[in-house]
Protein backbone atom coordinates (compact mmCIF):
# COMPACT_ATOMS: atom_id res chain seq x y z
CA UNK A 1 0.00 0.00 0.00
CA UNK A 2 1.54 3.44 -0.98
CA UNK A 3 1.86 5.86 1.67
CA UNK A 4 -0.68 8.20 2.57
CA UNK A 5 -0.03 11.92 1.10
CA UNK A 6 0.96 14.56 3.67
CA UNK A 7 1.76 17.36 2.30
CA UNK A 8 -1.17 20.21 1.26
CA UNK A 9 0.35 20.69 -2.27
CA UNK A 10 0.03 16.76 -3.38
CA UNK A 11 -3.20 16.47 -1.28
CA UNK A 12 -4.67 19.52 -3.70
CA UNK A 13 -3.27 18.26 -6.81
CA UNK A 14 -4.93 14.96 -5.49
CA UNK A 15 -8.30 16.48 -5.07
CA UNK A 16 -8.14 18.77 -8.54
CA UNK A 17 -7.34 15.02 -10.46
CA UNK A 18 -10.16 13.29 -8.92
CA UNK A 19 -12.45 15.85 -9.56
CA UNK A 20 -11.07 16.27 -13.51
CA UNK A 21 -12.06 12.68 -13.79
CA UNK A 22 -15.18 13.22 -12.20
CA UNK A 23 -16.05 16.03 -15.04
CA UNK A 24 -14.36 14.23 -17.97
CA UNK A 25 -16.70 11.16 -17.56
CA UNK A 26 -19.92 12.82 -16.27
CA UNK A 27 -20.23 15.53 -18.68
CA UNK A 28 -24.06 15.26 -18.99
CA UNK A 29 -24.89 14.38 -15.46
CA UNK A 30 -22.79 17.50 -14.87
CA UNK A 31 -24.70 19.59 -17.51
CA UNK A 32 -27.91 18.22 -16.03
CA UNK A 33 -27.34 19.04 -12.57
CA UNK A 34 -26.34 22.85 -13.49
CA UNK A 35 -28.95 23.13 -15.52
CA UNK A 36 -31.73 22.32 -12.70
CA UNK A 37 -29.71 23.57 -9.74
CA UNK A 38 -29.06 19.85 -8.88
CA UNK A 39 -25.57 19.32 -9.43
CA UNK A 40 -25.03 17.69 -5.85
CA UNK A 41 -27.92 15.68 -6.01
CA UNK A 42 -27.54 13.76 -9.53
CA UNK A 43 -23.66 13.83 -8.58
CA UNK A 44 -24.24 11.86 -5.26
CA UNK A 45 -22.65 8.31 -5.65
CA UNK A 46 -20.21 9.71 -8.07
CA UNK A 47 -18.76 12.54 -5.53
CA UNK A 48 -19.33 10.38 -2.75
CA UNK A 49 -16.65 7.74 -4.47
CA UNK A 50 -14.56 10.21 -5.50
CA UNK A 51 -13.71 12.04 -1.94
CA UNK A 52 -13.57 8.28 -0.78
CA UNK A 53 -10.85 7.47 -2.66
CA UNK A 54 -9.39 11.40 -2.29
CA UNK A 55 -9.66 10.73 1.88
CA UNK A 56 -7.83 6.54 1.68
CA UNK A 57 -5.20 8.49 -0.28
CA UNK A 58 -4.49 11.14 2.18
CA UNK A 59 -3.63 11.83 5.40
CA UNK A 60 -6.35 11.70 8.04
CA UNK A 61 -4.87 15.36 9.92
CA UNK A 62 -4.79 16.77 6.58
CA UNK A 63 -8.15 15.67 5.27
CA UNK A 64 -9.54 17.21 8.49
CA UNK A 65 -7.77 20.59 8.29
CA UNK A 66 -8.13 21.52 4.70
CA UNK A 67 -11.21 21.52 2.35
CA UNK A 68 -9.47 20.64 -1.05
CA UNK A 69 -11.85 18.11 -2.12
CA UNK A 70 -14.62 20.83 -2.31
CA UNK A 71 -12.52 23.59 -3.37
CA UNK A 72 -12.16 21.34 -6.49
CA UNK A 73 -15.77 20.38 -7.23
CA UNK A 74 -15.71 24.22 -7.46
CA UNK A 75 -12.92 25.02 -9.24
CA UNK A 76 -12.54 21.91 -11.59
CA UNK A 77 -16.09 21.07 -12.39
CA UNK A 78 -18.45 24.36 -11.66
CA UNK A 79 -16.14 27.13 -12.09
CA UNK A 80 -15.49 25.43 -15.87
CA UNK A 81 -18.98 25.02 -16.66
CA UNK A 82 -20.28 28.75 -16.79
CA UNK A 83 -21.45 28.95 -20.20
CA UNK A 84 -24.14 26.24 -19.18
CA UNK A 85 -27.33 28.07 -18.70
CA UNK A 86 -28.49 27.69 -15.31
CA UNK A 87 -30.40 29.84 -13.07
CA UNK A 88 -28.23 29.32 -10.37
CA UNK A 89 -25.71 31.94 -12.36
Amino acid sequence: MPALIDTPEAANRLARAIASDLSLYNEAKIKEGIENDTFFTVLTEEIAEGRAHYESRVDKKLVESTNFFDRALVDVILARKGHIKSKIW
